[in-house]
């Protein structure tokens, strides 16, 4: 049977993620993966969230197994509350509504903000997940280059004079694929150019915990007055991934608006995992948990780079982020990093993800390419690092 003629024209623009068709190849447990974009399993409080999975499944089972509301689990907003309290006026007209993931957050933001051929504003290179999502509503893509303190803001200003933009992405802190940090001026000022020009302001923080170098930069939500910033945050990078715990801030009627959207799209995030994110932010100590966290990825990162030095070829550059997961490597544009990431799966059994999977166009070339130091160990770092520079020495010549 055919079925393309049953695809719709907003599915129809979506291709599978280059990380995701790269997960197959990795299936091997040979291949060192710097590809993925996970925390440290090491870090994960296992036994905490097996002894608290047990005790709310004994005492408050019949909770924990049944429908919920649609906004979130009321415990656990409050305690994302407090953990948010300096970025928001939840006493006024702030909200927060839990979702399953992040990625559902934005997803549903695009749903209720965008309509086809909206322009939105994106990083150029930006998260694959947020793409995905724009394209799946239509939206006109305009990526805009980053700098090394975040987006370059003569160029947002030109394509906001250009044409009427509905929405802004950013994720400010340890940007992906990047690991860049955007500046408080440049956080100033786009809040400014976002007035000015009344678009929205989605800013992603999945990150921003994970600060082990440099001065905390404030959020651009803390510096909003009128809700022109939506908020969208995460437990999945300092609790599990798997749990699926997002979050978002917002008010208003689109706040609303965005609650029947999730009603509609899962009715609600599960119970289950919303009691044991709650328990896990009452009763475990998150400060030492994210402490420790930092301390790891920090080590890691700087010993990735020290590698770097010391296999790279000279002509090759990198970000050097100050917390996060990634590492953005620039390569002379001779380098093809599409055939490249192929070529070192295949041959040396080392995975990145090059950057066109986080480009508004995925089927550019791109000489860049994304590492994550998080997951792998140190051995495994070097060993990876160094066959990436054999093979970059080799396609370069040196």
């Amino acid at each position: 049977m055919e079925f393309e003629k049953y695809i719709t024209k907003r599915a129809k623009p979506l291709k599978a993620s280059g990380i995701r068709e790269m997960f197959k190849l990795m299936a091997d447990p040979a291949v060192i993966s710097l590809a993925g974009g996970s925390p440290d399993p090491e870090l994960f409080p296992t036994d905490f969230l097996a002894e608290i999975s047990a005790e709310i499944l004994k005492n408050n089972g019949k909770k924990a197994l049944a429908y919920g509301t649609t906004d979130g689990y009321a415990p656990l907003k409050e305690e994302l509350k407090k953990r948010t309290e300096n970025i928001s006026s939840f006493d006024k007209e702030d909200k927060i509504i839990i979702t399953t993931g992040a990625q559902q957050a934005i997803d549903l933001v695009a749903r209720a903000v965008v309509e086809d051929d909206d322009l939105v504003v994106v990083e150029s290179p930006s998260f694959v997940g947020t793409l995905n999502s724009l394209r799946s509503v239509r939206a006109n893509l305009i990526g805009v280059t980053m700098e090394s303190d975040g987006m370059d803001m003569s160029e947002l200003e030109s394509v906001l004079k250009g044409g009427k933009v509905k929405l802004i992405y950013t994720i400010p802190n340890f940007q992906n694929p990047t690991g860049i940090t955007m500046s408080l001026e440049k956080r100033e000022k786009l809040l400014e150019l976002a007035t000015k020009y009344d678009c929205l302001i989605l800013e992603d923080n999945p990150y921003g915990d994970l600060r082990f170098a440099g001065t905390p930069v404030p959020t651009i939500k803390s510096l909003d007055k009128e809700g022109r910033v939506l908020y969208v945050g995460s437990l999945s990078k300092i609790l599990s991934p798997g749990l699926r715990i997002g979050y978002l801030v917002c008010r208003g009627e689109l706040c609303d608006k965005i609650e029947i959207i999730k009603q509609v799209n899962d009715v609600h995030t599960p119970c289950l995992t919303q009691m044991i994110a709650t328990e896990f932010l009452k009763r475990y100590d998150v400060a030492a948990h994210i402490k420790k966290a930092c301390e790891v990825y920090g080590r890691k990162c700087r010993f990735m780079m020290e590698c770097m030095e010391k296999y790279f070829p000279k002509s090759v550059t990198w970000t050097k982020p100050e917390g996060g997961l990634f590492i953005l490597v620039y390569c002379p544009e001779s380098i093809d990093a599409a055939k490249l990431s192929m070529e070192a799966v295949q041959k040396y059994k080392v995975a990145f993800v090059p950057s066109n999977n986080f480009a508004t166009n995925i089927d550019e070339k791109t000489s860049s390419f994304r590492l994550n130091y998080s997951t792998m160990s140190e051995e495994k770092i070097e060993e990876g690092i160094k066959a990436v520079g054999t093979l970059l020495k080799e396609k370069l010549g040196e």
